[in-house]
């Protein structure tokens, strides 16, 4: 599955596309300074300034925004990778491990890896929705058991003959109900789901990443993380501890053990057109866009590829406004949560419940 080409996204003109010609353009100081410089020290650039004052000004004021903005990327990167530099030898030196890699975000992340050449196993309690290219092995796994992963990771590594450098968590799960109608079984199923599998997936995989002080551990987590909503505060919940998981990991891989070169990258991506998501109805489509999973999945595989760690945010509008929210004042938080309620309605469908592997069933048996 190659990459999108075209000049406009899959979604099509959103706010995203416009906020990208503004920070190539306007913002950019590639564009900017010596514009700036033409006008200020070439004798027709100084005749425009006499006459154009505030016009030079405005000039001055975006080349000097589009500056800060490139150093404090600069500064950004150099901090969440711990100043310190890796390669990733994605032809045959990385295997990937991706759950929930049978349809969805994950079933694309896997068929662009395996279009590059990058060997990797998919861990789904459903079957593959496509026919597994190559370099893709497909693993029935039930991430709540840690049982169930430690069978699936032994027989990964006797397929592949090595450890995993690469862990996408990508498995998610959603049942769209309010509290009161959630059940025992509802909640700790999304909480397995979504958050306590990254930490038993990390367990089994992460040790050898330590050894070798190389790999990247992948959050999938949700904007929802950072706007709670009604209908979905356990998958919110579970969301936010997905992102304070990204977080902490980062800091032990640092302080606790001794590997700066482990990646850890979190994405945070909004409504995406999903089965685990069907019947969802989102508004404002300009800036909360409705997102494509092969768009998410490129930008994921992207980012990945770079070998970087770091936060994709999607759609990029996000960026500040949902990361905002905790100092936004209450009368514009309130109405924030509130407006993303409206989006779940009665005709939400979406994946819920979960399926049993035959070893989660044989397990409850003999219990």
């Amino acid at each position: 599955m190659p990459f999108h080409t075209g000049w406009l996204p899959r979604e099509g003109f959103t706010g995203d596309v416009l906020g990208g010609w503004i920070k190539q353009s306007i913002l950019n100081p590639a564009l900017t300074i010596p514009l700036l410089l033409g006008v200020l020290l070439t004798p027709l650039g100084q005749t425009f300034t006499k006459s154009h004052e505030s016009a030079v000004g405005q000039l001055k004021y975006l080349a000097t925004f589009g500056v800060v903005r490139v150093l404090n990327g600069y500064l950004n990167r150099r901090a969440v990778n711990n100043g310190v530099s890796d390669r990733f030898d994605w032809a045959d030196g990385e295997l990937v491990v991706c759950t929930g890699g049978a349809d969805g975000i994950g079933k694309q992340i896997v068929l662009l890896l395996a279009e590059l050449g990058v060997k990797v196993a998919v861990l789904d309690i459903r079957p593959p929705t496509y026919e597994a290219p190559k370099d893709v092995r497909s693993y029935q796994c039930d991430i709540r058991s840690t049982s169930s992963i430690a069978q699936a990771a032994a027989q990964i590594r006797l397929d592949f003959g090595r450890d995993p450098t690469v862990l996408i968590n990508n498995a998610g799960l959603f049942q769209g109900k309010t509290v009161l109608d959630s059940s025992e079984a509802d909640l700790r199923a999304v909480f397995d789901v979504n958050t306590l599998a990254h930490y038993w997936l990390a367990k089994e995989f992460l040790p050898s990443m330590v050894a070798q002080n190389h790999g990247m551990i992948v959050t999938v987590a949700s904007l929802a993380g950072y706007v709670p909503t009604a209908n979905m505060i356990d998958y919110s919940s579970s969301k936010a501890a997905a992102i304070t998981f990204h977080e902490g990991l980062a800091a032990e891989l640092v302080t606790r053990y001794k590997a700066p070169r482990v990646r850890t990258v979190l994405v945070t991506q909004g409504y995406t057109k999903t089965p685990l998501f069907a019947g969802w109805q989102p508004k404002a489509e300009f800036l909360s866009t409705s997102l494509e999973p092969e768009t998410v999945a490129e930008e994921t595989v992207r980012f990945i590829l770079s070998g970087n760690s770091g936060q994709l945010i999607l759609p990029g509008f996000f960026k500040f406004s949902a990361l905002g929210m905790r100092i936004l004042p209450d009368w514009i938080a309130v109405r924030a949560r509130n407006f993303s309620a409206s989006h779940i309605t009665e005709k939400f469908r979406g994946r819920t419940g979960v399926v049993e592997s035959k070893q989660a069933k044989q397990e409850k048996r003999e219990e």
